[in-house]
């Protein structure tokens, strides 16, 4: 019999320290459900090793029946890290610089046209166009639409784990330009450019990056943010992104999750993109969802060589900053 993977073992070593912790896993590669906590409650450390383990081995947790306040979710988020303001442009809350307003209405969704529909539209890592990407997000829902509104997550670990070794070796040592711009397509409103124009974030990442706790290699392909292969001709780029964008959100690699309120999604953005729902915009109800942000550290490649920044300033912890 094989022996277990080591992020395996260490979530059996931290589940036995916890046995009043339960980790259901939802998919074959990524999510699991966690129940037996009340996140109301600052966490003893041994349950906080269980939820990073947890987190680990499946990229991004669940837990439901959470009906945290804005300082709860807060402070649930600081346990695992720093946290970031918010977001470098939209969906600030006020007296919480830390949270990031999602609603349906929000101004990064005003955009006066749509963007050319692909398998991969829409799906991201957040802000992936800063030098320090988050490394991790909480996500909490509030107001959630009796049906519709799901949210989707894919390993970019086990997508790159599924290359063939050829072209694993073939992208280890390339590099892509990851800008924050209105998605390719849209004809997005003059408020929404002078937002991006103000607030400019252009960094230089390897394609393969190595995660920092677990030592797994990373398809670093964030659609939303990744912009050009460098090194490449424009159309060899092209090709290869759409393969690897078509390739990285197969749904044997994804988790689809269903929001009811007081529901939380953490993710690590080190090795997952997600993608959130477009029916809502043809359903009638309201939906509301917080955010934080762990601060992260600058992606190292495979090669070894650390991302470069081109324009912007990194992601900072928040410190009790206004906006």
């Amino acid at each position: 019999m094989p022996l277990p993977h080591p992020l395996q073992r260490q979530l059996e070593q931290a589940l036995h320290a916890t046995p009043h912790v339960q980790v259901l896993p939802q998919s074959a590669h990524i999510g699991a459900l966690i129940t037996g906590l009340d996140l109301r409650q600052p966490l003893r450390a041994e349950e906080i090793a269980t939820v990073r383990a947890a987190l680990l081995q499946w990229k991004v947790v669940f837990f439901r029946d959470q009906p945290l306040e804005h300082g709860q979710h807060i402070a649930f988020a600081r346990q695992f890290g720093e946290l970031t303001l918010g977001h470098p442009v939209f969906g600030h809350v006020e007296g919480h610089p830390e949270l990031y307003s999602i609603a349906k209405h929000r101004k990064a969704n005003r955009h006066a046209g749509q963007a050319e529909q692909r398998p991969w539209t829409g799906w991201h890592a957040d802000v992936t166009a800063a030098h320090n990407p988050p490394a991790a997000s909480v996500l909490r829902g509030v107001t959630i639409p009796p049906y519709g509104g799901d949210t989707q997550w894919t390993n970019l670990a086990a997508a790159y784990a599924a290359l063939s070794a050829p072209l694993q070796g073939f992208l280890d040592g390339l590099r892509g330009e990851h800008r924050f711009a209105p998605p390719a397509g849209t004809q997005a409103t003059a408020e929404y450019l002078q937002a991006v124009r103000q607030h400019e974030l252009v960094s230089e990442h390897p394609l393969v990056t190595v995660h920092p706790e677990t030592g797994e290699k990373v398809l670093y392909v964030s659609p939303g943010f990744l912009k050009r292969i460098l090194g490449l001709h424009p159309r060899e780029g092209r090709v290869l992104l759409e393969f690897l964008w078509e390739h990285a959100v197969r749904s044997e690699f994804t988790v689809r999750f269903k929001w009811e309120p007081g529901s939380i999604a953490f993710w690590d953005n080190r090795a997952t993109a997600h993608v959130a729902p477009s029916d809502i915009f043809a359903l009638d109800f309201d939906r509301q969802l917080y955010r934080t942000t762990l601060v992260g550290q600058v992606p190292v490649g495979a090669d070894g060589r650390a991302s470069t920044a081109i324009a912007g300033d990194p992601m900072l912890a928040a410190h009790g900053a206004a906006y």
